[in-house]
């Protein structure tokens, strides 16, 4: 189902700046047991998205309150939320856009992730890059082309997930997970500040890594140190954390990093 802006609908006015020019942002939340997985972390990525893009977003508690009824009676699920700066302006003017338009839909738990997490997943490099722009990179955006792209190829192969660089050759995140990677005892993950996306479960796993026995390093890398690594696992909101088990013909057996992580992340905090 589908509300906007309070209503139970499915349309959209055609005007909507979404549709005119991707002029919004989103975040992707796990229902568990009718309970939203990291409520106040979702809405803080929805506000720092908003305030970097200029819009006048101002119906926090309306949206928290109809984000937590569509939550109500579902033991598991996934819950969206999209705002977009309405309609209004002339061409890529934002001049006149006085009502923010915001979406709430429901959708089923993606099952196939219950699979990853027994099996592990293959990951291979994607020959999509992601351009650098250091004023939208690490908010989730509603211009998703690139990704759109890497999936499409990924799709064509084998593989789970792909491994993206930015447009410099730099590792940046999966198609739709954030990376990190052990050797020894230390832990790395791309950095983000002019490419990918900064997401929620991420800096959940940074923040359960600084109080480990884990060193830790956002770190700017090639795909070759990724692939030496001892150990991959990749996260997001929804998976929550999932080993990797080959990167192409590279085999990774260990899973110190993940057993730490999976226990902390499945559960809402």
């Amino acid at each position: 189902m589908f509300l906007i802006n309070g209503r139970e609908q499915e349309s959209l006015a055609a005007s909507d700046r979404a549709i005119q020019f991707g002029d919004g942002c989103f975040t992707t939340v796990r229902i568990l047991d009718g309970q939203l997985c990291h409520l106040a972390a979702h809405l803080r990525r929805l506000q720092d998205a908003c305030n970097k893009l200029l819009i006048a977003f101002e119906f926090w508690d309306e949206l928290e309150r109809e984000m937590n009824t569509l939550a109500m009676g579902h033991s598991r699920g996934v819950l969206k939320v999209i705002i977009s700066r309405g309609s209004g302006g002339r061409g890529y003017s934002a001049a006149n856009c006085s009502q923010p338009t915001r979406i709430l839909s429901v959708s089923p738990y993606p099952t196939h992730f219950d699979d990853w997490r027994n099996r592990g997943i293959t990951l291979t490099l994607s020959p999509v890059r992601l351009g650098r722009n250091p004023l939208l990179a690490g908010i989730k955006h509603l211009n998703r082309l690139e990704q759109v792209l890497i999936r499409s190829h990924l799709e064509q192969t084998e593989a789970d997930e792909a491994l993206v660089l930015d447009s410099e050759g730099w590792v940046t995140e999966c198609c739709a997970a954030n990376v990190f990677w052990r050797k020894d005892n230390v832990v790395y993950t791309p950095r983000l500040d002019l490419a990918g996306v900064n997401g929620i479960m991420r800096q959940f796993c940074l923040q359960q890594l600084a109080q480990s026995s884990f060193r830790v390093v956002e770190t700017s890398a090639r795909e070759e140190d990724v692939r030496r690594a001892d150990e991959i696992v990749v996260c997001n909101a929804l998976m929550p954390v999932i080993p990797v088990g080959a990167f192409d013909a590279v085999p990774f057996s260990s899973r110190a990093l993940y057993e730490f992580l999976a226990p902390l992340c499945e559960y809402p905090n």
